[in-house]
């Protein structure tokens, strides 16, 4: 199955996708909007496009596990996702994923406006990775 991976940010989100197999994760771009309705129905639209069957958001959990009001957001966002697509949407802890993000930036020397524009869609790479990753050590679980 399809799985999509959202990075959802107050003005860019970024979006990856891996293919049917589940093995490999690769970026799609990014989204500019700041509406999240809008956005929602801009996410439903690639879902669509790249026939995705479940849709992964990034929660960002404090790191001590606790939500904020950034993880608040983002379940708001995630429920209007699901209504919007009637596919499944699932919550990712993402903690570290825009550190992580920038430190493979950093090693490929990616700097400036180039950085600013990919680094949305480096993170739900890596929020499918760590997903994708989970979905198959727990096979029995799911």
């Amino acid at each position: 199955m399809k799985i999509m991976a959202v990075d959802y940010g107050d003005a860019r989100t970024g979006l990856a996708v891996c293919d049917r197999t589940e093995f490999l994760a690769s970026p799609i771009g990014t989204v500019q909007e700041r509406n999240a309705q809008i956005l929602a129905m801009k996410v439903a639209h690639m879902a669509e496009q790249y026939e995705v069957g479940e849709i992964v958001i990034g929660l960002p959990l404090n790191m001590n596990g606790s939500e904020g009001p950034r993880a608040q957001k983002c379940r708001l966002f995630a429920e209007t996702v699901e209504c919007v697509t009637e596919l499944p949407v699932k919550l990712w802890d993402e903690r570290s994923t825009t550190v992580s993000a920038h430190r493979i930036l950093n090693e490929t020397n990616v700097r400036g406006k180039d950085r600013k524009n990919v680094v949305d869609t480096v993170s739900a790479v890596l929020i499918l990775e760590s997903y994708l990753e989970y979905r198959r050590k727990n096979k029995d679980k799911l």
